[in-house]
């Protein structure tokens, strides 16, 4: 938008006690190819679907990926493994990590791969630390901390960066989770993650929880960074994702479509946008319909058709009085304007455009602006029919119905008489 057109949209999320003025650097990463995996319901890719997938990451500007948890079995193993190689092979940007178990035999893939590959590869240990997790596996918060030591350490000495993950973090107890990160830091993890792993937290937990993380790294006198993994059980991801954002962590995690276990992760793609809508990032999103058609077309994901920003029906319009706004946007040769007038994303960003359609709820003024944008003359008796044709549906119409009320509605001589005016121009 230019500068001096940003009076035509007055922005009333500026300002106030939710502004995210104070945040001037976020980092992410993309954990699609991992825990996006762990859904019941997705299609483990192919490999080459997978690279595919890996560069898009980078090409969005993401700076790390989550490219597996080897320890899982062969497949798992050999996918990691390519995709570290492909990292090295084209020298990409994105930095790698992968996930495990506190247990060496989830730790040694990660180190085996990393080797092979040539680079390093950030290892996300994990374990469970909320009270429930605890008596349910019968372990005491001493023998997590065990857990948590030996594993950091075992990474550690291995030369690899340690990025520790307390599961159900959300539900877990204050004094644990200080003794488990102090721990984790005291052996040499240089990354701490708050998981959200049943998605259980509301924005006011998700700012109490990061406020709290950071006072026990602050006691260590250590520079450990803080990490944001959300789920979506209660609906909160995006928003409780947003919250550790403004409450100071420095890397949030999130999958394409918002894929995942259960109900799935926090999206990645509408936490891309609405950052970028805030001035917080500058990435360039052009790719961002892409990313996530592949991502869908390889998981076989289904994109619902309201889905925000990337679904179908984003910036699809049959209603008259909408597509009349837009055409007159249009009029302006301003794409912005008519990308704006009727959606609170443009369009063009993410690698769209506006489509207005035909139906029930329409006006004359999607009937010609069909006309004109199918290459046909906006003559006011085919415009009539159409719209007439229209107002008889119980739904849109398709650009194929259309056309073939066009070729048996329309006389001969009159659709002639509008492909040669055509042919003249």
């Amino acid at each position: 938008m230019n500068t001096e057109h940003q009076e035509l949209i007055y922005d009333w999320n500026k300002g106030g006690i939710v502004d995210m003025k104070g945040v001037v650097k976020i980092e992410f990463d993309d954990e699609t190819l991992r825990d996006g995996l762990q859904s019941p319901s997705v299609t483990d890719p192919s490999i080459d679907q997978k690279i595919r997938i890996l560069h898009l990451i980078e090409e969005l500007g993401i700076q790390s990926a989550n490219i597996g948890l080897p320890g899982a079995g062969p497949r798992a193993y050999n996918d990691t493994l390519e995709l570290a190689k492909e990292i090295a092979r084209c020298k990409m940007k994105i930095y790698p990590n992968c996930a495990a178990r506190t247990v060496i035999a989830d730790i040694d893939p990660v180190i085996d791969i990393s080797q092979k590959a040539g680079i390093p590869i950030e290892v996300a240990s994990f374990v469970g630390s909320s009270p429930i997790r605890q008596y349910v596996e019968g372990w005491t918060v001493d023998k997590v901390r065990e857990l948590t030591e030996n594993a950091v350490s075992y990474v550690v000495a291995h030369g690899l960066p340690s990025m520790y993950v307390t599961e159900d973090t959300t539900r877990a107890h204050p004094d644990d989770i200080d003794k488990l990160y102090t721990a984790a830091i005291e052996c040499g993890a240089t990354r701490v993650v708050i998981a959200d792993t049943v998605g259980h937290t509301t924005r006011t937990g998700a700012t109490n929880i990061v406020r709290f993380v950071k006072d026990v790294i602050e006691n260590t006198g250590e520079d450990v960074k803080i990490d944001w993994h959300g789920h979506n059980d209660r609906g909160f991801a995006l928003a409780a994702t947003i919250a550790a954002i403004r409450a100071g962590v420095d890397r949030v995690h999130g999958c394409a479509l918002g894929i995942g276990e259960r109900c799935g992760n926090a999206s990645m793609d509408l936490l891309l946008v609405n950052l970028k809508m805030w001035g917080i990032i500058n990435n360039d999103l052009s790719k961002l319909n892409e990313y996530c058609r592949l991502v869908s077309e390889s998981c076989r994901v289904p994109i619902p058709f309201n889905y925000p920003v990337i679904g179908p029906d984003a910036f699809r319009t049959a209603t008259g009085v909408h597509a009349a706004a837009v055409i007159k946007a249009l009029k302006t040769n301003e794409m912005w304007l008519s990308d704006m007038v009727y959606s609170a994303v443009p369009a063009n960003m993410v690698g769209r455009k506006q489509k207005i359609e035909i139906g029930p709820l329409s006006g004359e003024s999607n009937v010609m602006y069909w006309l004109h944008d199918h290459g046909y003359d906006m003559n006011g008796d085919m415009t009539k029919k159409i719209f007439d044709y229209a107002k008889h549906s119980n739904r849109l119409l398709t650009d194929d119905e259309i056309e073939a009320f066009i070729e048996t509605e329309i006389p001969e001589h009159e659709r002639k008489h509008y492909e040669s005016q055509l042919a003249a121009a």
